[in-house]
């Protein structure tokens, strides 16, 4: 505890912060990339796995669930052990698992691998954002948390264009062989150049709260992903959803009557930390749609190469990286709130392009909207999510940056289930009211396939549009909240507010 203290004392000089946040982005961005690197290879995964869309959406849903469950514990992980101890931790527990999904013979063993790289995948979003609102000043928050854009934004951005090309040339599995050497090496240079910068203590772990919260987030994802199998009337379904909100009910008003709950609620009673939390919230529901249904419709729709598939999110890619910096230096100077209703408005546009998708929708068509999509996004994630924390005093740092990222997380990860029991169910009704059959039926969906597959495809595109139209109508909701974000005064440790509040770059 002497180290942090005497390292927080430190002039914002004395800290060398360049290999700390060069050793936390290596780890971040690895972790980052992980969770978009299958999106491209599901259609391959199932078909070698055989498996449905339901299912193998597990993957992604069932990482961003553990994330989800695990965030809340990282506070008391960020008190209790130091920046170095998480880091190891944390990047040593994703290198296991990546390293059971390249050996993973089912889809079960695969499923395990993904949540144990969650597990320590999870805590370092909150970790990097934490240590960065630590080590610089206020007037550099936003350059420096756009430098965490390139882990944030980038890594998942070329995980479609990197599987594309591997699932063209070789097998899935060498996705996972590619992360492994990445994440080791990250472990060795965190072990080399990560100092310990957040002061510790000894609290206790409310073991209710974490009961709560998983069944509570648990329960509720889970209902979410089946209700697209099984409907929303599904007895399972039904029990899963109310379990899971009575559960999170009840997690919630715990938090209140803890000294030191495991998830501080009361960073929402500040008023541009909350707008600007659901904004983020819908943002990243928004975000995950795309990158989620744009491969099914692209290969098993379309028939596209998973490689071209791929290349189609390149050109994002490159924008998101060159844009995370530059926005950054955007919100230093001009604040969030025109960053946003620009990035919003653009968002719309080319989210709805995506509700008109056709059997003759050209390429070119589907890679300028996306960049553009991309581009649109780039000018929201950070400033956003700066904003936010700008608004909170400085002892809450830990608090508010966990409760942002549990909550993108995990209702990323809602979003997702969403939007693929969307896609299934108005497919299912589609196919139901032009032929009569049911998704149920094999036999007939077989025979289907051989003597009329454009109407599979129609019914495909049907769900793939229906759903970009829920996506965009959510983006327009994020646009209106967007409109009331005002200034806000950063806050010192005892929530005074600061004379540098100006050059935060928070205008209204």
């Amino acid at each position: 505890m002497s180290n942090d203290t005497e390292l927080q004392s430190k002039p914002d000089g004395a800290l060398k912060r360049g290999p700390i946040l060069f050793a936390m982005l290596l780890g971040a961005f690895v972790a980052f990339l992980n969770q978009t690197l299958l999106n491209v290879a599901l259609p391959s995964i199932m078909k070698d796995l055989n498996t449905n869309e339901t299912t193998v959406q597990w993957l992604s849903t069932g990482f961003m669930l553990v994330n989800g469950v695990l965030m809340p514990i990282t506070a008391y992980l960020m008190a209790k052990f130091s920046t170095r101890q998480i880091f190891i931790t944390g990047m040593s527990l994703f290198t296991l698992g990546t390293l059971l999904c390249a050996i993973s013979p089912t889809f079960s063993v695969l499923l395990g691998g993904r949540l144990i790289q969650a597990a320590g995948a999870g805590i370092m979003m909150p970790l990097l954002s934490v240590v960065i609102l630590n080590i610089y000043p206020l007037e550099q928050r936003g350059r420096a948390m756009g430098t965490i854009g390139l882990a944030m934004i980038l890594a998942p951005a070329i995980g479609p264009t990197l599987s594309g090309f591997i699932v063209e040339h070789y097998n899935w599995r060498v996705l996972f062989y590619i992360i492994l050497p990445i994440s080791f090496i990250s472990i060795l240079v965190g072990v080399k150049f990560i100092k310990n910068v957040t002061a510790q203590s000894n609290p206790s772990l409310d073991m209710p709260s974490v009961l709560l919260s998983t069944i509570g987030f648990g329960g509720l994802l889970y209902g979410f992903s089946d209700a697209g199998a099984k409907g929303w009337s599904d007895p399972v379904v039904v029990i899963c959803l109310v379990a899971g909100a009575i559960a999170l009910l009840l997690f919630v008003l715990r938090q209140f009557k803890l000294e030191t709950p495991l998830l501080e609620f009361r960073v929402f009673k500040y008023n541009m930390y909350s707008l600007n939390s659901i904004i983020l919230i819908v943002v990243n529901m928004a975000l995950f749609s795309g990158m989620i249904l744009l491969p099914i419709y692209l290969q098993n729709t379309r028939g596209i190469s998973a490689l071209d598939s791929g290349l189609l999110m390149l050109p994002g890619a490159i924008i998101m990286g060159i844009m995370s910096p530059v926005t950054g230096a955007l919100f230093d100077k001009f604040g969030a709130k025109w960053l946003s209703i620009i990035g919003l408005a653009i968002t719309i546009v080319t989210t709805w392009e995506f509700s008109t998708l056709s059997m003759e929708t050209s390429y070119v068509h589907l890679l300028v909207m996306y960049s553009f999509r991309m581009f649109g996004m780039s000018l929201l994630m950070m400033p956003i999510q700066t904003a936010a924390l700008n608004d909170i005093p400085q002892k809450l740092n830990a608090h508010g940056t966990v409760m942002l990222n549990t909550l993108r997380t995990v209702f990323g990860a809602i979003g997702t289930a969403i939007f693929i029991t969307l896609y299934s169910t108005e497919m299912k009704n589609y196919l139901f009211n032009e032929t009569g059959i049911s998704m149920d039926d094999k036999a007939a969906l077989g025979r289907l396939a051989m003597e009329s597959p454009e109407v599979l495809a129609q019914a495909s595109i049907y769900g793939t549009n229906y759903s970009f139209i829920v996506a965009t109508a959510l983006t327009v909701v994020a646009l209106v909240f967007a409109l009331f974000i005002k200034r806000s005064v950063p806050k010192d440790a005892k929530g005074v507010p600061m004379k540098t509040a100006k050059l935060s770059g928070e205008r209204g």
